[in-house]
């Protein structure tokens, strides 16, 4: 098995060619993927067309799965999330995020597979390395300081979710990923969002700032899904945003997240 891997842009994402995930994986190709994976954040396996308990097994690869709060598993696969048809009115995920921001506990990494594709419906990834490290080294200074707390606004007003019932946690502005040691932007958009301290008055300019630079079009990815597509991407260090751009078109993917460790 030789991999073909190929970037897909000078900042993030990066393609992957010659493997098939539904097949047995070894300890030196895993290798291989786990040392791309953390340069570009971001892999894109075109045309896999994998089940669901082949994504769960390749996703073992990686840690451990755990079913996201709040949100329904597949059938018979309880450490899959099927996110199908959702309501453009209603959706949570078009704005630039990360998964589950507001736990104590984040996931790391987080697996899709590309079951049903409309027209249009692209995800992005942000590369948050880089919107952290273009920033000036008294910028850099200050925010290595800031605390952030995320709230879980925005799913909880997708699935009706009661206001005080909304989960809510604190995290650094700036979090060191764990296995780079490298130093990422945690933001996010501003409705779920405020810095820990300070009045959301204070706290507003610089986030909306911060937000901005982190998804600059020469910092992200754009991903034209097609059936079969896996996309993983690091949640460390990387946000996404889900564009609803097709109607009432249908769209279903599979997701798979892992248990992550707590930002510092």
């Amino acid at each position: 098995m030789k991999l073909e891997i190929t970037p897909l842009t000078g900042t993030i994402g990066a393609s992957v060619e010659g493997i098939r995930l539904d097949e047995p994986l070894d300890a030196t190709v895993f290798d291989e993927l786990h040392e791309a994976f953390l340069t570009h954040c971001t892999l894109v396996f075109p045309d896999q067309h994998i089940k669901p308990s082949a994504q769960v097994e390749f996703a073992r690869w990686w840690g451990d799965p755990v079913v996201t709060a709040m949100l329904n598993p597949l059938d018979g696969n309880p450490e899959v999330v099927q996110i199908a048809n959702v309501k453009k009115e209603t959706t949570a995920t078009e704005a630039w995020h990360y998964d589950a921001a507001f736990t104590e506990v984040p996931p790391k990494i987080s697996i899709l597979s590309a079951v049903t594709v409309p027209v249009g419906g692209d995800t992005m990834w942000s590369n948050q390395y880089h919107a952290y490290e273009r920033l000036s080294p008294d910028m850099r200074r200050v925010l290595d300081t800031l605390r952030i707390r995320f709230h879980g606004t925005r799913l909880g007003r997708m699935l009706e979710v009661a206001k005080a019932d909304i989960p809510s946690a604190v995290h650094p502005l700036v979090r060191t990923h764990p296995e780079t040691g490298r130093k990422a932007l945690y933001v996010g958009h501003r409705e779920n969002v405020c810095i820990e301290g300070w009045t959301r008055e204070e706290g507003e300019a610089l986030l909306e700032y911060l937000y901005r630079n982190s998804v600059s079009p020469d910092n992200v990815y754009r991903h034209s899904w097609r059936e079969g597509d896996v996309v993983m991407w690091d949640n460390r260090c990387t946000m996404h945003y889900a564009v609803h751009g097709y109607g009432d078109q249908e769209r279903v993917l599979n997701r798979v997240t892992l248990h992550g460790e707590k930002p510092i």
